[in-house]
């Protein structure tokens, strides 16, 4: 089963990209992920309208459309998600990519009430294309005070609300994407 994160932010060293560490890690454990790390910095995205053909809009539309889940993440920017997250959906093609796809979301903010006003909103927009935005977004407020400056989590609830947005994915992936065949398990069984 193939798994993707996707960062939200440019900075590869900030809170977001912290906190999705967190959840690739966990990803990472199972044999029977493929993990596959969207990074914005890696892609030429041309905003709506824009006609570049040095763009790797296409590049990124077939590395998405053959997942089973997808993991978003985004800090929370003047009350809503940020801006390259919403390029690369403008980016995914119409009908969208993500149409029928699983996704889970991740977001990071300052303040006191967390990334809730992004995710709403970052849910109605996955929603809007088709998506299938799981329950339980992960919403981490005052972030600063969450990692320190080596990136390390120093809150263990919030590390693990983390792996289990993880495992929450996985285990619905598993489920209702990529169910294992009845053989396989009566062969695993007979063992």
């Amino acid at each position: 089963m193939k798994l993707v994160t996707i960062l939200g932010s440019l900075n590869k060293d900030g809170s977001c990209a912290n906190a999705l560490k967190i959840v690739q890690s966990e990803l990472a454990l199972s044999d029977r992920i493929e993990l596959v790390k969207i990074d914005p910095n890696d892609f030429n995205l041309p905003f709506p309208g824009q006609s570049d053909s040095n763009s790797d809009a296409k590049n990124l539309q077939q590395l998405l459309s053959d997942v089973s889940g997808i993991i978003i993440s985004t800090p929370e920017y003047h009350g809503s998600f940020s801006s390259i997250i919403k390029l690369i959906i403008e980016n995914l093609g119409f009908p969208s990519v993500l149409s029928g796809k699983p996704i889970s979301l991740l977001g990071v903010a300052s303040g006191s009430i967390g990334a809730i006003k992004s995710l709403e909103q970052l849910r109605s927009v996955c929603s809007h294309i088709g998506a299938i935005v799981l329950p339980g977004p992960v919403s981490i407020a005052n972030v600063r005070s969450v990692f320190d400056i080596n990136g390390n989590c120093l809150d263990k609830k919030v590390e693990r609300r983390l792996k289990t947005l993880a495992n929450e994915m996985m285990s619905y992936v598993e489920k209702h994407v990529c169910p294992k065949h009845p053989l396989e398990e009566q062969v695993r069984d007979n063992l």
